[in-house]
């Protein structure tokens, strides 16, 4: 019985095998990366929040690999209800349905959401050993690695490539607005931000409305990771705690958390907290920033800033939050890992290491006390470069740049 539903389920998820191949594919920034290591032996691991469009990717790459290999020896297979079989087990089922030996000639194995499987990493590790002539790539919708076991069983055998959700240029790109110049399309460019910030680069949900948005990324993304995703691999006492930091984190973004006060305020060991914390960010629901040092002990020890890596389309509406919700855009948008405080309050928010630069981001109106903050740091560190990221003010000739978010995000990075 178990075998059959295998083989039913690959004969339904690889319909390359009897007909023409279509994939609903819009370009992807990371894809020319993943083709870059497709040729070499190690695994490829795409890993990322649920519904960024990993399963998506992996339809691109068989499209492609169609026309380099046979079709029956390129397999597709889901692991999302197949959560109590083997990975050996799939490549039996496929042997015997298509009369295949999976030890003779090239093949092509996609494992979708194996993080379901119990072990996987083990069971990977061994396949891949065995089978000089198979190329692996797995997804996951979390972070694989998100147990330390996982990475070390692997180290040298894959490369792990992050699928983040839309960068704003790609959703330009999916909603086919082509606005190559960024001085004339300005007013345009400004409306598709508020666009963007509503869908929170979800490409399924890049033309709906903030109430379907706000429900999809709430009952889609978020509550499923929390709730099923992560209790799964891990040993959570209590996924509600889980919710609860992260609901502080995305409610009030970019704020420094003093783990002793918090363990106090909810009642909950700091130890915990830190745990929690660091599941949130292994399964990219947060990033978490760094103040920046010379000195890399002093940044560790030093207090961390938490963005959520979602926004809350219920805040993006709201004028009075607009600030912290631009500056969380900001942060995700340039990947940004460093800000900077010092013990005079002076604080920068992001912080780019090579080459040294500072970045100020701010949505309203620029005050010589906004400026304060870079001045304390292009004294202390020098930096090769300092600007300021606004939503619309354009003083590239000032001492210090102020640049529009549209110009920096799509002309500069």
């Amino acid at each position: 019985m178990k075998e059959e539903k295998i083989s039913e389920a690959l004969t339904r998820s690889n319909k390359w095998w009897k007909e023409s191949f279509e994939v609903d594919y819009k370009p992807r920034e990371i894809y020319r990366e993943i083709q870059r290591f497709f040729p070499k032996r190690q695994i490829i691991a795409l890993v990322g929040l649920r519904r960024t469009g990993k399963t998506t990717l992996m339809y691109k790459l068989v499209k492609d690999a169609l026309t380099i290999m046979d079709k029956e020896n390129i397999v597709y297979f889901s692991f999302d209800e197949f959560k109590d079989i083997k990975l050996l087990d799939t490549i039996i089922s496929y042997e015997r349905l298509m009369g295949k030996d999976a030890r003779k000639g090239k093949y092509l194995f996609l494992f979708d959401e194996i993080q379901k499987i119990e072990n996987w990493e083990e069971q990977l590790k061994r396949m891949y050993d065995e089978n000089n002539n198979i190329k692996f790539v797995i997804s996951g919708s979390e972070s694989l690695f998100i147990r330390k076991k996982s990475r070390e069983s692997l180290a040298g055998r894959i490369y792990e490539f992050h699928i983040k959700t839309l960068s704003f240029k790609e959703h330009l790109d999916f909603r086919g607005k082509n606005y190559k110049n960024v001085k004339l399309y300005k007013e345009e460019l400004i409306k598709e931000l508020h666009n963007f910030l509503t869908s929170s680069g979800f490409p399924e949900i890049i033309n709906e409305k903030r109430e379907v948005a706000e429900k999809y990324i709430k009952e889609t993304v978020i509550e499923r990771i929390i709730y099923k995703d992560i209790p799964q691999m891990l040993p959570i006492s209590e996924p509600a705690v889980l919710e609860s930091l992260f609901n502080l984190i995305l409610n009030d973004p970019g704020e420094m958390l003093n783990l002793n006060e918090l363990s106090k305020e909810i009642g909950i060991a700091r130890q915990t907290i830190s745990l929690y914390l660091d599941y949130l960010e292994k399964s990219f629901l947060i990033r978490k920033l760094y103040n920046y040092s010379k000195n890399p002990r002093k940044t560790q020890r030093k207090l961390k800033k938490y963005y959520p890596t979602i926004i809350s389309p219920g805040l993006a509406d709201k004028k009075e939050y607009f600030g912290k919700v631009f500056e969380t855009c900001m942060v995700n948008l340039t990947n940004a890992e460093f800000f900077w405080r010092d013990p005079f309050k002076n604080e920068v928010d992001i912080i780019k290491p090579d080459p040294l630069t500072a970045i100020e981001i701010k949505s309203g109106d620029i005050k010589e006390r906004d400026i304060k903050p870079l001045k304390a740091f292009i004294k202390k560190f020098k930096p090769k470069k300092v600007i300021i990221i606004s939503f619309d003010i354009n003083k590239p000739e000032e001492e210090i740049p102020i640049i529009p978010f549209y110009s920096y995000i799509l002309e500069m990075q």
